[in-house]
């Protein structure tokens, strides 16, 4: 069941790729949930002032997954939601991956993915370092954990016992262009994290009082990285979009197509 307020962060998405007729539907859907109840219950932050010293650092390293970024960031009040109608034209400062410099409270530019955890795991260095404790959360695609630099830096982060560093998965069990469990099978997935000295959670990637329970608990160990196993559904509100690896990227998305979108979030 999907609640009103997370209704209205969908329908913001779905102005945006009304724009261009095109983005990235499902990978936005899987996560939006996550990211509303970072911003509303977790990560401490001040929108008048996004470069805040003592500020939580977020990064999206599953950067193609930003339209649901760019949607909470707007609710928030980082910038104008009006301001996402630019979205992929050329003076615009919102593109398909997010990039630092040019968007209020975009930690990192990602999109290269691998890229997100190894980024955080310093930034989670660096505050150890300084005895700072703000806190680092990171959220990974399934898929981007094919990457090795991701397992060089798990290992990184358990060796420096990085209790200050927290990844979210969003685990809708499809890449770009097929099955997890096809392509490289990540299973068993919460025992691999285990074994990279992590403390592992799984949770309903969209059940947003479990996962405003489960965030009060993080660090779930204080000697160690927490990594948050979010079972999620790709393009999740949209029927005709879930678990549908054709909707990881669409263009060309007709005005059916968007009438639908807008259908199913009445």
């Amino acid at each position: 069941m999907i609640d009103k307020r997370s209704k209205e962060l969908r329908k913001t998405v779905v102005d945006i790729i009304a724009i261009e007729r095109r983005g990235h539907l499902g990978p936005a859907m899987s996560s939006i949930d996550i990211l509303r109840v970072l911003y509303d219950d977790f990560l401490n932050y001040r929108v008048e002032d996004p470069d805040w010293d003592k500020r939580d650092r977020f990064i999206l390293s599953k950067g193609h997954g930003c339209l649901s970024l760019y949607a909470v960031l707007a609710d928030k009040g980082f910038f104008p939601k009006k301001n996402l109608l630019t979205f992929c034209k050329s003076e615009s400062i919102f593109g398909g991956h997010p990039e630092r410099g040019k968007i209020p409270g975009v930690e990192a530019s990602t999109g290269s993915l691998g890229h997100g955890l190894p980024i955080g795991v310093g930034m989670a260095l660096a505050a150890k370092i300084r005895k700072e404790s703000h806190r680092i959360v990171v959220l990974v695609g399934d898929g981007e954990i094919n990457e090795g630099s991701v397992w060089e830096a798990a290992l990184s982060a358990a060796k420096h016992k990085l209790s200050n560093l927290t990844m979210f998965i969003d685990y809708n069990k499809l890449q770009s262009y097929g099955p997890n469990a096809e392509i490289l099978n990540l299973e068993p997935l919460a025992d691999k994290w285990k074994s990279f000295g992590f403390s592992v959670e799984e949770i309903d990637g969209h059940n947003i009082e479990e996962l405003r329970i489960l965030m009060k608990t993080i660090p779930l160990d204080k000697s160690k990285p927490t990594a948050v196993i979010c079972h999620t559904v790709k393009g999740k509100g949209f029927h005709f979009a879930e678990g549908k690896t054709e909707w990881h990227h669409k263009s060309k998305i007709s005005d059916d197509q968007l009438d639908e979108m807008y259908q199913c979030l009445r």
